[in-house]
């Protein structure tokens, strides 16, 4: 048994070679191929998990964002409200009064408002006044009352403030002038239909 005969070994060695090329052929043919299409198949599922988890995140975040929108609407409804409108004048020199009382500034000068378009966005429902005001005060209180001011009405700019020593106070040339003169421009917001 351990001789073959020539003839017998050779088939043997060519069925063996045959029976080799084919599971080699059956593996690079079938099943190498179907390995692939179940790689590709698990990176798609990848893809689309991933798709789902983001638009899933982004349902969350809608919600988030509507939350959000509806408090900035909110708040621009409050401070629209607290927006200059009606008789322009009158409002200023009532607000005006009431930031006086808090700090020590004078301002004995009020001109007429402005009103004016305004053109920073192309279909802007607020329209602009601006009024010019002069007064005096000390450095400090100056500070503060502008910082107030702006902090207070968040649709108001002080804009071409000038300051300078206030003309006469003091005994003498000599002494140093402790009181400050300013003018200013004060540009606002005026509520859409205030107006």
């Amino acid at each position: 048994m351990t001789k073959l005969a020539k003839d017998k070994r050779n088939q043997l060695i060519l069925v063996v070679a045959v029976t080799t090329m084919g599971v080699a052929g059956l593996w690079f043919g079938l099943i190498s191929l179907q390995e692939q299409y179940l790689r590709d198949l698990a990176n798609r599922k990848a893809d689309v998990t991933g798709k789902l988890e983001r638009i899933e995140q982004a349902g969350k975040n809608a919600e988030r964002l509507d939350s959000e929108l509806d408090q900035a609407t909110k708040q621009l409804a409050r401070v629209e409200e607290e927006m200059p409108s009606g008789d322009l004048y009158a409002w200023m020199l009532k607000n005006l009064g009431l930031l006086k009382l808090q700090h020590k500034v004078e301002i004995p000068s009020l001109s007429p408002p402005e009103v004016k378009e305004l053109n920073l966005l192309p279909k802007f429902p607020f329209k602009q006044a601006s009024y010019g005001i002069g007064g005096t005060a000390y450095f400090h209180d100056l500070g503060k009352f502008v910082a107030d001011f702006e902090n207070q009405y968040p649709y108001f700019r002080l804009v071409n403030l000038d300051i300078f020593p206030e003309v006469g106070s003091g005994s003498s040339d000599k002494e140093p002038r402790e009181r400050l003169a300013f003018k200013m421009d004060i540009i606002t917001l005026i509520r859409p239909g205030g107006f």
